[in-house]
C-alpha cells in the first residue's frame, strides 16, 4: 500500500494506528490540535485489558515497552457505602487481566515508537470536506490545507472528520464529574490514603458517587460524579476551588468525613468535565477514503472500555489497511463491519453500568457484578 494514511488526532487511538501502519511500512501523518505532547496534562490511570487494549499494543509490537509501565498493586480494588462500611475488598494478586498504567506515560511509548515528525503539531482542524473520487481536504486553523485519498478521523468527542460520515453528535448524559488529587497522601491526608487502599476505591449511590484511585506514589485521584443537569453546574464558580469544593462536597454532606475528605482536602483547584455520549449503537453508511476511530466514532459515556476500545480501533485498521494494501475500500469496510458491532455492545454495557451506579441500591448491585452474581435481576 502506497497511499498515505492521513490522521487527525494524537490520542491514544491515532497514534496506535500510526504505528499499526509504521510496522507495515505504511506511511502516515498525524495532525494534532495541541501545540506539544506536554501542552497538557493527560489524565490518570488506565487499566489495559488483556482482551482489546492489550491486543492493541501487540499489534504495535509494544508490549515490552508496556510492561515496564505497570505500576504493581492497582488492580487492588474496594467498595464502600457511604458510612464507610467494607462491602467488597479485593487485593491485587497478580493475576487480572487488566494492569493499570498512567495515561501519559502509554502515550508516550506510541509517540517515542514513532518516526520524527510523523505526529505535525499545532495543527488545529477547522474544516473537512469532499471531494470526490474518495479524496477529502482538511483545512487547519492557521488557513494551510492538506489534500488526502484516506482520512481518518481520532479526533475524539468533538470530531471535525465525524460529519463527512454521520449527522450524529453527542449529546450529555447527565452525568458529570469533578476531579481533584491528594498529594503526599499516606503522611498529608492519611485516613483518605488508608480508606483507599492501595488500588481503586468505588463508593457508589444513587445519584452519585465517590471514585478514587492510588496513582504513581502516594498520589490519590478523586472522582466525584453527580448526575445534575448542566445549569446545576454551570451556576457554580470553579474559579473559586474553596467554594466549588465546599458546594460539591455539599452533596455529600451525610457520608463518612474519610470520604468527603477526597472532595474537601483537594491539592488542586476541581475540574469539572461533564460526560457526553453519542447514540448507543452509531453506525454510518461507507463512504470513500474516510472513516473513524476511537471516540470520534462511539463516544459513550465513561466505562473503563473507552481508551482500550480507541487503541483496538486504531490497531486493526491498521490490519486491515495492510492486509488489503490495493483496495482501501475492502479495508475500511472489513473494520468497520467488526468495529460496529462491538461498540454497540461495549456502549449498551456501559450505559447499564451507569445505571446501576446511580440507582437506589448501587452499592449492592456494584458489588454483586464484581462478584459475577447480580442477585437485581
Amino acid at each position: 500500500m502506497t497511499t498515505h494514511v492521513t490522521i487527525i488526532g494524537a490520542g491514544l487511538g491515532g497514534l496506535t494506528l500510526a504505528r499499526v501502519l509504521h510496522v507495515h511500512g505504511i506511511p502516515a501523518t498525524v495532525y494534532e490540535a495541541e501545540p506539544s505532547p506536554t501542552a497538557r496534562s493527560q489524565g490518570g490511570m488506565l487499566d489495559i485489558h488483556d482482551y482489546n487494549g492489550q491486543l492493541a499494543l501487540k499489534a504495535a509490537d509494544l508490549m515490552e515497552e508496556f510492561r515496564g509501565l505497570i505500576l504493581e498493586g492497582r488492580q487492588a480494588m474496594r467498595v464502600l457505602d457511604s458510612d464507610g462500611t467494607v462491602l467488597f475488598d479485593k487485593a491485587d494478586d497478580g493475576t487480572g487481566g487488566r494492569p493499570e498504567v498512567q495515561r501519559g506515560e502509554l502515550r508516550q511509548i506510541l509517540l517515542d515508537s514513532l518516526p520524527a515528525g510523523t505526529v505535525r503539531w499545532g495543527h488545529k482542524v477547522s474544516d473537512t470536506r469532499a471531494l470526490g473520487d474518495g479524496r477529502h481536504e482538511v483545512t487547519f486553523a492557521d488557513g494551510s490545507t492538506v489534500v488526502t485519498s484516506l482520512l481518518v478521523g481520532a479526533d475524539g468527542a468533538w470530531s471535525r472528520v465525524r460529519p463527512l460520515l454521520s449527522s450524529a453528535t453527542p449529546e450529555y448524559t447527565g452525568h458529570s464529574v469533578v476531579e481533584t488529587y491528594l498529594f503526599e497522601a499516606d503522611t498529608r491526608h492519611p485516613a483518605a490514603a488508608k480508606t483507599v487502599g492501595g488500588g481503586a476505591l468505588m463508593v457508589p449511590a444513587q445519584g452519585k458517587e465517590i471514585f478514587a484511585h492510588r496513582e504513581t506514589g502516594d498520589t490519590l485521584h478523586t472522582y466525584v460524579g453527580l448526575a445534575r443537569p448542566l445549569d446545576w453546574f454551570a451556576a457554580i464558580d470553579f474559579t473559586d476551588a474553596a467554594a466549588a469544593r465546599a458546594l460539591i462536597a455539599q452533596e455529600f454532606g451525610d457520608w463518612a468525613p474519610e470520604l468527603t475528605s477526597l472532595i474537601t482536602d483537594g491539592d488542586t483547584a476541581p475540574v469539572l468535565r461533564h460526560h457526553y455520549a453519542l447514540p448507543n449503537g452509531h453506525r454510518w453508511d461507507r463512504v470513500p477514503g474516510v472513516t473513524l476511530v476511537g471516540d470520534a466514532a462511539h463516544l459513550t459515556a465513561p466505562n473503563g472500555e473507552g481508551a482500550n476500545l480507541a487503541m483496538l480501533d486504531g490497531a486493526e485498521l491498521g490490519d486491515s489497511l495492510a492486509a488489503h494494501p490495493d483496495d482501501i475500500e475492502a479495508a475500511l469496510t472489513e473494520y468497520e463491519q467488526v468495529m460496529f458491532p462491538r461498540t454497540a455492545e461495549t456502549a449498551a454495557e456501559g450505559a447499564e453500568l451507569l445505571e446501576a451506579l446511580l440507582s437506589e441500591n448501587a452499592p449492592q448491585r456494584l458489588v454483586d457484578m464484581f462478584t459475577g452474581h447480580d442477585q437485581t435481576r
